[in-house]
């Protein structure tokens, strides 16, 4: 028998999972809040050089007006300049970042022939404030020379991601679960307060950067919570649906964006909208598989008699009964088993060159990094790149959050109805499509292209969702933590190249979508030569997976476990 016997004596998803599982998850919501808050705290507004002296007239075009607050809003880069008339009776053209004075000027013309001296604007500008009273980039003045500070923020937080999953998922498995969940959770808060009141750019990068490293430990670690608190009956929509509540979060960010126009009180009320979590976090218990790989079996079965008070049910199990499985329960001592375990895994020298072990091996670990990779490139093109479809800016985050609330819905149907395989193809297939229509729509049909982005980011999101265990069926238990690390690693890389793919747009605005319509599709095409897989329960130890393996074979089935947690 293994650790599963747990589920199937007291609940796949009873009571104590259900209120353990949604305190955690409700947590992963400030995941989704941190990592698209960038959106609005860099948003840059209309702008224009100042100049000296008190302006008394505006021409723009046919748009007259007294003040350069009047046509700001109007105002478009690269159409012509703003002509401006000051009370000393100068007259100057002014641009986004620099601005010319007209010489020997007489009438206030929009147009003029003579002579102008051009300069820099010298770090004075003017910003249209009807739509961001407050942005980084205001307070700051990243335009013009100081741009790419705005633009490095986004991924040098995801570089943080990177780290932070790494980091806290392997401290993770040092130290527990639980003691990663409460500091990080606490984390998230304090600094994510801290961001509101770092008082220049470098200050503020570097917070954010730690904000991102706490995210993305919580993240990875929430994952492996909840898989090992719920039954195999039920793991595959636990498992997809903590992405549900980082969607969530990303609604959070959209609604709060529209609402509070001034980044520092945006930051805050965004860094405190889960702080609820740290009421209960403390309470939390270690998990039963946590537990018993580390030996602390007298905590397992307070553990397991709680769970079954909580539940109604009547505790009947031992905890050293779970680590014997049914053809070794032969009288051996529980440290005999132990020390041969670790005697294995000394022998068991492994690295990522195992994942290259054959031709066949080599191309599905090709394949897989590819679906990571595009999965999480995509996933953050469409919603980093919904603010620039048109329209309302805010309305499009949030459809790209809300849109993927039934995606994850979609996507557990069809994984266990149709398989892995079978859901992630077309799913590719689908973004691949959706991302080269967009291009083919004319410009002044926005709606369009919101409808065909918002399709793109539902099937992208279903890729994305399901990757995580389809990696964890596709390989053998002695090779699977490998295999699912570097994914992982794939899949951070592809969040850092994500924001400076959105940049592209500023070459050509269709570029971003181009690429990864061009990858998705591609992608979705070798996934279809990817085997199919059955989903089998967790494990404890290396033997025990063999051991099913083994016994898979004999059945005629290839070996295909679902998830090894230990």
């Amino acid at each position: 028998m293994t650790v599963e016997r747990v589920f199937d004596e007291l609940g796949h998803f009873k009571r104590f999972q259900a209120c353990l599982y949604f305190a955690a998850v409700f947590q992963s919501i400030a995941c989704g809040i941190h990592y698209l808050a960038s959106v609005f705290l860099v948003d840059t507004p209309n702008f224009v050089c100042s100049v000296p002296g008190n302006i008394t007239d505006v021409l723009y075009g046919n748009l007259t007006g007294s003040s350069l607050e009047d046509l700001l809003p109007v105002f478009k880069s690269g159409s012509g300049p703003m002509v401006v008339r000051t009370a000393e009776g100068e007259q100057w053209e002014l641009s986004r970042c620099r601005c010319a004075l007209r010489i020997n000027s007489t009438d206030f013309t929009y147009f003029f022939d003579g002579n102008k001296t051009v300069k820099a604007c010298d770090g004075n500008f003017v910003y249209d404030h009807s739509e961001i009273q407050q942005s980084i980039v205001t307070d700051w003045d990243l335009v013009c020379e100081k741009e790419w500070l705005a633009k490095l923020c986004q991924p040098t937080f995801m570089l943080g991601v990177l780290i932070g999953a790494l980091l806290f998922g392997d401290i993770a498995d040092r130290i527990g679960r639980v003691k990663i969940l409460m500091f990080t959770s606490l984390c998230q808060f304090g600094i994510g307060v801290a961001v509101a009141f770092s008082g220049n750019y470098y200050f503020f990068v570097v917070l954010r950067f730690l904000l991102a490293m706490v995210s993305s430990g919580y993240l990875v670690v929430v994952f492996v919570y909840v898989t090992e608190f719920t039954g195999i009956k039920v793991r595959t929509w636990t498992s997809m649906h903590v992405h549900a509540a980082f969607a969530v979060g990303i609604m959070v960010v959209a609604l709060t964006g529209y609402l509070v126009r001034v980044w520092w009180i945006y930051q805050i009320i965004l860094s405190i909208c889960t702080s609820p979590f740290l009421l209960c976090c403390w309470k939390f218990p270690e998990t039963p598989f946590y537990l018993m790989a580390k030996g602390r079996y007298k905590e397992t079965q307070n553990l397991l008699d709680a769970i079954a008070r909580f539940n109604g049910l009547e505790c009947r199990l031992k905890a050293e009964e779970l680590l014997r499985p049914e053809e070794q329960e032969n009288g051996r001592a529980l440290l005999e088993q132990e020390s041969e375990q670790q005697q294995v895994q000394k022998e068991q020298k492994l690295s990522i060159l195992d994942l290259f072990g054959s031709w066949r091996m080599a191309s599905r670990t090709c394949t897989v990094w590819a679906i990571w990779f595009i999965g999480s490139l995509g996933y953050y093109v469409f919603s980093l790149g919904s603010v620039n479809l048109g329209g309302n800016q805010y309305v499009n985050l949030f459809l790209a959050g809300a849109v993927e609330l039934p995606s994850y819905l979609v996507g557990c149907f069809a994984m266990d109805r149709i398989g892995r395989k079978k859901t992630c193809a077309p799913s590719l297939l689908l973004a691949g499509v959706a991302c080269i229509l967009i291009i083919v729509v004319p410009a002044d049909i926005y709606i369009l292209a919101i409808i065909l982005s918002m399709t793109g980011k539902f099937a992208i999101a279903i890729a994305f969702g399901l990757i995580y265990l389809y990696t964890c069926e596709l390989y053998p238990t002695i090779i699977r933590s490998l295999a699912v690390g570097s994914g992982s690693m794939m899949c951070r890389v592809g969040s850092v190249v994500a924001p400076f793919c959105v940049y592209l747009s500023d070459v050509w605005i269709h570029l971003p979508q181009l690429i990864v319509g061009i990858l998705a599709f591609i992608i979705g095409v070798l996934t279809l030569f990817l085997p199919e897989t059955l989903g089998i329960p967790l494990t404890t130890t290396l033997e025990e997976a063999e051991a099913l393996g083994r016994q898979n074979k004999k059945d005629g089935l290839e070996m295909k476990p679902q998830e090894s947690k230990a």
